[in-house]
């Protein structure tokens, strides 16, 4: 049979296609953009006629109807990491949540730790060779793909076809359904002068060659808007997202000076606007991959000077971060934090920066605290914390004892919270 055969063999509306769904199965689902609408909003239409379904997920960015307290033993969300749709369950507790380093999930599931009976994803249209590509999400979902029993694509001309370990073949799919309907943008976060200058400080620290891990959020992306003068950039990051791409096309990103995938840039999902998926379809400077390899300290790590930038919402003077809940309330997950706070570490040269801004709530609460709230998920550990950056400097607190650690800090805190925190201090013998 030719694969244009199968393929319309295979085809079939949403509705049709999600019949391969069993009660008590779990369906996994690629990160954000990569959900596909369609298949997700069939399953919601008919969800009282399962039990107990589960959807895992990395930062769902649709309220689907499924997301629903008054139906969960029917249809229920599995969050691999809090997004706004789904954060309001975590909190009240009807949605539930796999605690995980994101570069470990696809080993997790490929032991069955995870479970995976079938996928959801999207993909882009089918080459001349049988094959789609799952662009905006080979994450976790690829591992899922090998493990899960049935495979579902939701097929969409919008989609790119990227190049890297992101395609499946038709004779691995078990149905399709087309859709046509834009993808959906995420804009730029907005940046203010905190975020500006928590950027300047990380920019200045970036040399020129260097290779860059950049997240999600408006101080990321300060840190890019100041990057356009830097020369000889390598990616190796998780999100691929539009300021990425703009530092592309400034010609300030060229890979050469990367010691793995030189030439390449590598990310494991996309989230930005309709030029970003379009610089996706088959760029050869771009490559997606599962995100045991992107992710992989070890891996990522062998790239000379790795900089990682991440956020936090709380840091103690230990430097432990807590970056995924506000006390023992969650509000996100781990994500990529830690695997490249690790690679960072390890590469040579490398630096990993934990940035926030020093305080919240209208500068009433200070970030930077004694000990972190009670409760609070520890994402980034006091064992691999390295550069810590808010809008009143840097502190350098890798090798560092617990009291230097706690100078350092409350050196770059808020001058209006800097006594207390001194007193705090003392009375921990930390001063």
């Amino acid at each position: 049979m030719s694969v244009q055969a199968e393929y319309q063999q295979k085809r079939m509306t949403a509705a049709d296609a999600i019949h391969v769904v069993k009660n008590g199965d779990t369906i996994v689902v690629p990160t954000g953009v990569g959900e596909p609408p369609a298949l997700l909003t069939a399953l919601s239409d008919v969800r009282t006629r399962y039990q107990d379904v589960k959807v895992s997920q990395i930062l769902p960015l649709r309220k689907y109807g499924y997301i629903d307290p008054e139906t969960t033993q029917h249809v229920r969300h599995v969050a691999y990491f809090f997004g706004g749709v789904t954060r309001p369950g975590g909190q009240q507790g009807w949605v539930d949540f796999h605690p995980s380093y994101f570069s470990e999930m696809p080993m997790l599931i490929n032991r069955g730790l995870m479970p995976a009976d079938v996928v959801f994803a999207m993909a882009s249209p089918m080459d001349e060779h049988g094959y789609f590509s799952l662009s905006l999400g080979p994450d976790y979902t690829m591992a899922a793909i090998a493990k899960a029993r049935a495979v579902v694509l939701e097929v969409n001309p919008n989609v790119p076809f990227a190049n890297g370990a992101c395609h499946i073949h038709i004779s691995k799919v078990t149905a399709l359904t087309e859709s046509n309907d834009p993808l959906l943008e995420v804009g730029l976060p907005k940046i203010g002068p905190v975020q500006e200058a928590i950027g300047k400080y990380v920019a200045d620290m970036i040399p020129n060659g260097a290779t860059l891990q950049i997240g999600y959020g408006g101080i990321p992306d300060a840190v890019v808007m100041q990057l356009t003068h830097k020369h000889d950039l390598g990616i190796h990051t998780e999100m691929i997202g539009d300021g990425i791409m703009t530092l592309v096309e400034a010609g300030v990103v060229n890979n050469s000076k990367k010691n793995v995938n030189n030439g390449k840039m590598l990310a494991t999902f996309a989230l930005g606007s309709n030029k970003l998926y379009r610089f996706m379809h088959r760029n050869p400077a771009l490559e997606m991959h599962p995100v045991d390899i992107t992710n992989d300290p070890y891996l990522a790590g062998q790239n000379d000077n790795l900089h990682c930038i991440n956020a936090t919402m709380q840091i103690d003077f230990m430097g432990q971060c807590g970056s995924e809940s506000l006390g023992a309330v969650p509000y996100s997950g781990t994500g990529g934090q830690s695997d490249f706070v690790r690679a960072a570490n390890r590469s040579n040269g490398g630096k990993a920066f934990i940035v926030l801004p020093a305080t919240a709530k209208d500068d009433t609460i200070s970030r930077i605290v004694p000990t972190l709230s009670a409760g609070t998920h520890v994402s980034t550990s006091k064992n691999d914390i390295n550069y810590v950056v808010t809008e009143f400097g840097v502190a350098q607190l890798r090798g560092k004892t617990a009291k230097q650690r706690c100078e350092a800090l409350i050196g770059i805190a808020h001058p209006n919270f800097r006594g207390e925190l001194r007193e705090a201090a003392k009375k921990m013998k930390l001063l």
